[in-house]
């Protein structure tokens, strides 16, 4: 066996693999002889199929089986062990790769295009300056997670008279052209209101101050601004007739519920932060102005990390690639798009490229490593994410552990929990490095990057 590379220029080469006999026959021989011992064949019993019909039958592809996984092997060896910092994968020469003949040939030449990464510098010091952006948590975000944990443990009262948010109940009736009861027209008991919802502000005043037992008139199509599926689900008819329904209705009221957020007590401090770790409204105020600005610190470093990308980009300039090479792996990988998609998504496919042999660099460079935990972790830290979506600013670590295990059940997610927890330590380390220009946006203009 002999394995040569040849440089073509800077960032392609040649390699080429060569085989004899000797390299390829005893794998042929074991896997003819594993083939013997299971194939069944009339006239003989299994195993006992005569090895000279099996190697008749069955030789030349088994041959050629075996030599393209030793072809793949030696490959894969050859690169790993020489260091070759290929892009894509290997792909046979068109002009110098000669038709392979497994019938009659012992040995073969196999030569192969090899894309090779570009040779550049990527580092970061103290005189690079990078914006570095803090969010500040504002008091209507605390307000809201408060107000959050109280509806929670809210609950809904009778009372006599109205007031924005509400819910009315009672009897709606349809009327006619003199604003009387329109005989056979709809009605419905029970029918629930709830007026701060309606899209039009003269319809929605009519219940100010309404009280029990009063009788109102609105036009239920002006105050739904005609949606026909809301106007189905009050009617209790098909939204499609509903939504043709125009006259006004009455609505006497006969109950009225208010929803009455809970008191800030021990026992919520305790639900949302564990026990005693809280003990007074100000502590719980501040420990959910500490927990939003810790989760905000992960989209501030994502911005870091894309400003990073583009001055690091613009650092390291136009890196030189081996177009027609890349175009061809592109178009084998994207078979089912054609050529087309190729030419309008190489450039991009470039720089992203790019980027990530930069990213690569600087990883090396700063020696991270993921480890098992730190992507166990991550899977916490997002579940961890998710439940803060919903309020859940404190979970139990058992809740976020079996979580965290089910996403790692996932080959893709993992991969994706890897490449994160490569961007956070690469974060990490580069904000040491650089000088940071440090700034406090709100939520709404640090958003507002991105649109």
């Amino acid at each position: 066996m002999n394995v040569s590379l040849q440089n073509m220029d800077k960032v392609s080469a040649l390699l080429t693999v060569k085989l004899e006999k000797a390299d390829y026959q005893e794998k042929v021989d074991k896997a003819l002889k594993s083939l013997r011992q299971k194939i069944q064949m009339p006239g003989f019993r299994k195993g006992m199929v005569p090895a000279s019909l099996v190697k008749k039958l069955y030789g030349k592809s088994v041959m050629a089986e075996e030599i393209n996984k030793l072809l793949q092997e030696t490959l894969y060896n050859y690169i790993k062990e020489n260091k070759v910092n290929i892009l894509g994968e290997p792909l046979p020469n068109e002009e110098k790769q000669q038709p392979i003949d497994f019938d009659a040939a012992e040995e073969f030449e196999f030569v192969f295009d090899i894309a090779l990464a570009p040779e550049f510098k990527a580092e970061v010091s103290a005189d690079d300056k990078v914006d570095y952006y803090t969010i500040e948590v504002s008091d209507e975000m605390v307000d809201n997670q408060v107000k959050m944990y109280t509806q929670r443990n809210g609950n809904y009262e009778k009372v006599d008279a109205y007031q924005e948010n509400d819910m009315l109940k009672g009897l709606l009736a349809q009327l006619d052209d003199e604003n009387q009861t329109k005989e056979g027209g709809i009605q419905v008991e029970g029918a629930v209101l709830m007026p701060s919802y309606m899209k039009n502000d003269e319809q929605k005043a009519v219940f100010a101050n309404a009280k029990v037992n009063d009788v109102l008139v609105f036009n239920p199509n002006a105050a739904y601004d005609g949606h026909a599926a809301e106007l189905g689900s009050l009617l209790k008819i098909d939204k499609d007739i509903a939504k043709d329904v125009k006259s006004n209705f009455s609505f006497q009221v006969e109950e009225i519920t208010r929803f009455v957020p809970g008191e800030l007590t021990q026992e919520v401090f305790d639900q949302a932060f564990g026990k005693d770790t809280v003990k007074t409204e100000e502590e719980f105020r501040a420990k959910i102005k500490e927990e939003i600005a810790a989760r905000f610190v992960a989209d501030s470093d994502y911005k870091f990390l894309i400003d990073i990308r583009k001055m690091l980009m613009e650092k390291v300039g136009k890196l030189e690639f081996p177009d027609a090479l890349l175009k061809r792996v592109m178009l084998l990988n994207n078979q089912e798009k054609g050529e087309e998609y190729v030419t309008e998504n190489y450039d991009k496919s470039i720089e992203e490229l790019t980027w990530h042999l930069i990213k690569e660099k600087l990883v090396e460079a700063n020696d991270i490593k993921v480890e098992q935990d730190d992507v166990l972790k991550m899977a916490k830290e997002t579940t961890k994410a998710q439940f803060a979506q919903y309020g859940m600013l404190s979970v139990p670590e058992d809740v976020l552990d079996n979580y965290a295990q089910e996403m790692l059940k996932k080959k893709e997610t993992v991969s994706n929990l890897v490449n994160r927890a490569v961007e956070v330590k690469l974060a990490s380390a580069l904000k040491s490095q650089v000088t940071l220009n440090n700034k406090t946006v709100s939520l709404e203009e640090f958003n507002k990057m991105f649109e």
